[in-house]
C-alpha cells in the first residue's frame, strides 16, 4: 500500500468538454503537485458529464494546500466544476447505527480494529441495548436511543444531537428504522445503508422464508446511499452468492449475512477512500 504522507485525493465532476484533463494537470503542476494515479469517466464525450479522481503528491501538503485550493477554485469557475480535495491520511469519523442484528456491525468494528478500514469509529447508536457489551469491548461509545412511531421525532433529534459536528459518515449496519427526510436533511453527512437484494419482490419480515418457498438461486446484498425513499438511493456496491434447493431458510439467511458483511465493508471502504462520485441516482465508483 502506498504511504499516505503528503498524498491528497482530488475529485471533480463537470460538464464534459475538451481540455479538462490538460487544464487540471497544468493547475496541479503549477502548484508543484505530482499526479500518482488518475481515473476518469464521461457519460458522453459530446455533451455528457465528466468525472475525475486523482491521487496527487505535494511536498508539505498541509502548508501548501491553501495555495493549491486557490488554483483549483479558479479552474472550477472556468469549467463549472464541482470538486473536493481531501488529505489521504485524514481518517473519516464514522457513526454506526444498528438494531439487534450484529453481523455487519461487528464486521466493521473488527476490520477497523485490524487496520483494514481507514476510519475512526466515533460511536455506535442503537434503538436497542442488545449489543452494548459487544461494542464496549471495542472501546467505542454506545448510545441507546429507543424509538417508536410516537417518539420518532424526539429520537431523531437526540441522534442528531449526538452526531452534530462529530462525524463525516453514518453507516446503517442493519438499523431497522427508516430515517426521515428531516433527519437526512439535517445530518449533513452521507448515510450508507445495506439490505438484502430480494426487494421489492420479497418485502416484509421473512424475506429468506419467501426466497426458500420460491426456490431462489441467488442470494444478494446491496449497499447504497440512504434517501427518504426506502432502499431507493444511489447504489455503491452489490454482490451475490449462488444457492440451491438443498439450502434451507436458516442456511439462506446465513449466506445472506455473509454477503451483506462483504458488500457493506466494500462500500464503506470505497467511500472513505474517496472513490465514489454521484451522478444523479447512480454512482461512479473508481
Amino acid at each position: 500500500m502506498r504511504p499516505v504522507t503528503d498524498l491528497a485525493r482530488l475529485l471533480i465532476s463537470c460538464p464534459d468538454r475538451h481540455g479538462i484533463v490538460a487544464a487540471v494537470s497544468t493547475t496541479l503542476a503549477a502548484a508543484g503537485a505530482n499526479i500518482v494515479q488518475s481515473d476518469q469517466y464521461s457519460t458522453d464525450p459530446e455533451g455528457g458529464r465528466f468525472f475525475l479522481r486523482m491521487e496527487i503528491h505535494l511536498e508539505e501538503l498541509a502548508a501548501r494546500r491553501e495555495a493549491l485550493e486557490v488554483g483549483l477554485a479558479r479552474l472550477a469557475e472556468s469549467f463549472d466544476m464541482t470538486w473536493r480535495l481531501t488529505a489521504a491520511d485524514a481518517r473519516k469519523r464514522v457513526a454506526l447505527f444498528v438494531s439487534r442484528q450484529d453481523h455487519c456491525l461487528l464486521d466493521l468494528l473488527w476490520r477497523w480494529r485490524r487496520g483494514e478500514l481507514p476510519i475512526h469509529v466515533a460511536c455506535v447508536i442503537s434503538n436497542h441495548l442488545d449489543l452494548e457489551q459487544e461494542v464496549r469491548a471495542f472501546d467505542v461509545p454506545y448510545h441507546h436511543v429507543p424509538i417508536s412511531p410516537e417518539t420518532k421525532t424526539q429520537a431523531e433529534a437526540r441522534e442528531l444531537e449526538l452526531l452534530a459536528g462529530r462525524v463525516d459518515l453514518v453507516v446503517l449496519a442493519r438499523y431497522m428504522q427508516v430515517l426521515s427526510q428531516d433527519f437526512l436533511d439535517r445530518v449533513g453527512v452521507p448515510v450508507i445503508n445495506i439490505h438484502h437484494s430480494f426487494l421489492p419482490a420479497f418485502a416484509g419480515g421473512s424475506p429468506y422464508g419467501q426466497a426458500h418457498e420460491r426456490g431462489v438461486k441467488l442470494i444478494g446484498a446491496t449497499a447504497h446511499y440512504a434517501t427518504a425513499d426506502l432502499d431507493d438511493g444511489p447504489i455503491i456496491e452489490q454482490d451475490v452468492s449462488r444457492v440451491t434447493h438443498r439450502h434451507d431458510t436458516r442456511e439462506l439467511a446465513s449466506i445472506g449475512r455473509d454477503v451483506e458483511r462483504v458488500v457493506l465493508a466494500r462500500a464503506v471502504r470505497w467511500h472513505v477512500d474517496d472513490c465514489v462520485l454521484q451522478d444523479g441516482n447512480r454512482t461512479i465508483v473508481f
